[in-house]
């Protein structure tokens, strides 16, 4: 690799003592901040993943198809990836704790309004203004983390994030599932707007201003960080941010963590769906709630991950700095190895015992893996991409949540035809082929990724900041 500086923005001397900078709070307000909006990321990822285990609720009280069934999910994946194009902007302009206090009283509301829907196209409308509510607990979050932490904690702290966000994909089914299976369907969605909206009059006292813009160094009081106007930026421009966003998707690395990201969490999604379709189904004949003990074996994998993928990337980062002398992010490249072994076979093993009916425990251990691959390998591009883009860590992470979620939206949508035309043993070989290309495509990255941001800084959005 070429010898470049190191991305790691340095704070000016000026703000280094100013205790009101993020990176200078007490351990408890960056805890009490980071672990409230955590917890919220959990809920809308509990929100995004709640209707897979309804499906067969929903046909028979609006019969519908299960194609129209399964457009619940994929409307509500989709605008919880482009919402963060309404949001990050927002973001930018006014701050992220009003950003974050909005939207969890919209997700609220819009989770009472689906309780309550009397008919399919309500609920559809519910549900994909629900999911743009919730996009706001998505890509914002690691701006959050790059404000707080220093860069040799970052990736472990973007573990918790991430173990945030896969625990609501595999625990929500299993709160859900019973749910339904106990009341019905309607009490899935009372269940969020009660948890969301005691989570925001919490956020009220717990999380604070994060965006940084030094003007005073005198200690803001408890009761100024109530207040909704510190992130407020007036040299900020919402339009310029939504063109930045836009312009992220001509950096190749960016690209690739789109990619790889939306392929783990697209195959998170035909996981889920074809395991409600096959487990309910003769031979298995399982009721409604032992399908959200299956993803039991999902939350474990993630859990496990949460080493793997986190700690692990900071000392495989730190380990090749001290060799070679600067801090780059193509450092953390390497920790994909592990999970992105892992995840491709997990994938295999769970279609082939899908496809020839064989023991559940087979089934569920390769959901586990599966789960394992899409915290871990999430976790690795993102903290690359942060290390790449600083800057613009919110912009970017928005143009890859919205790929990443535009390819679950059209997975969701279609992975039934999919695999009722080829059988499930194909389908899973072929995804297993799709997610171990994704995961190679990080080699000429590692080897030549320094060059790509030599060449590429040049232009968009980053051509404001250099390398220096």
């Amino acid at each position: 690799m070429p010898n470049e500086k190191s991305l790691d923005y340095e704070k000016h001397q000026d703000q280094a003592d100013d205790p009101n900078d993020p990176q200078n709070w007490s351990t408890a307000a960056k805890l009490t901040t980071y672990l409230t909006i955590c917890f919220y990321t959990f809920l809308a990822n509990v929100n995004g993943s709640n209707f897979t285990v309804a499906t067969k609720a929903i046909i028979a009280e609006f019969d519908v198809t299960q194609t129209k069934a399964g457009e619940l999910v994929c409307f509500n994946v989709f605008l919880f990836g482009l919402g963060n194009l309404f949001w990050v902007p927002l973001m930018r302009v006014i701050g992220k704790r009003p950003v974050y206090l909005s939207s969890m009283l919209l997700l609220s509301m819009m989770n009472v309004w689906s309780s309550r829907a009397s008919s399919y196209n309500e609920l559809l409308a519910a549900r994909i203004l629900s999911g743009f509510a919730a996009a706001a607990a998505d890509a914002t979050v690691p701006a959050v983390v790059s404000d707080m932490v220093a860069p040799d904690q970052r990736g472990h702290c973007l573990m918790i994030f991430h173990l945030a966000l896969t625990s609501g994909l595999f625990i929500g089914p299993l709160i859900n599932a019973y749910l339904v299976q106990d009341e019905n369907w309607r009490w899935m969605c009372y269940f969020l707007a009660i948890a969301v909206g005691t989570t925001f009059l919490v956020s009220i006292f717990t999380i604070r201003e994060t965006t940084y813009l030094a003007r005073t160094s005198q200690k803001r009081s408890f009761r100024g960080w109530m207040s909704l106007t510190i992130g407020y930026n007036p040299d900020a421009s919402f339009t310029q941010t939504i063109w930045d966003i836009l312009r992220n998707a001509a950096y190749p690395q960016l690209l690739w963590c789109s990619f790889t990201i939306g392929v783990s969490v697209g195959w998170n999604i035909v996981v889920q769906l074809t395991a409600t379709r096959t487990f309910t189904a003769p031979p298995y004949s399982w009721p409604q709630g032992s399908i959200g003990l299956l993803s039991l074996s999902g939350f474990i994998g993630a859990v496990f991950a949460f080493y793997l993928g986190g700690r692990l990337i900071d000392l495989i980062s730190t380990y090749y700095t001290r060799r070679r002398g600067a801090r780059l992010p193509e450092y953390r490249l390497p920790a994909l190895i592990i999970p992105g072994t892992i995840a491709p076979a997990g994938i295999l093993i769970f279609g082939l015992c899908v496809a020839n009916h064989t023991p559940w425990v087979g089934a569920a251990v390769g959901y586990a893996m599966q789960a394992f691959g899409v915290a871990g390998i999430s976790n690795v591009a993102v903290t690359y991409a942060l290390d790449c883009y600083r800057p613009i860590t919110g912009e970017a992470l928005v143009i890859i949540f919205i790929i990443r979620n535009t390819i679950g939206m059209l997975l969701s949508l279609y992975a039934a035809d999919w695999i009722s035309k080829q059988g499930p043993a194909k389908v899973f070989g072929e995804m297993t082929a799709i997610q171990a290309v994704s995961i190679l495509l990080a080699l000429p990255l590692f080897f030549w990724g320094g060059k790509l941001r030599q060449i590429t800084h040049g232009y968009g959005p980053m051509r404001r900041f250099g390398l220096d």
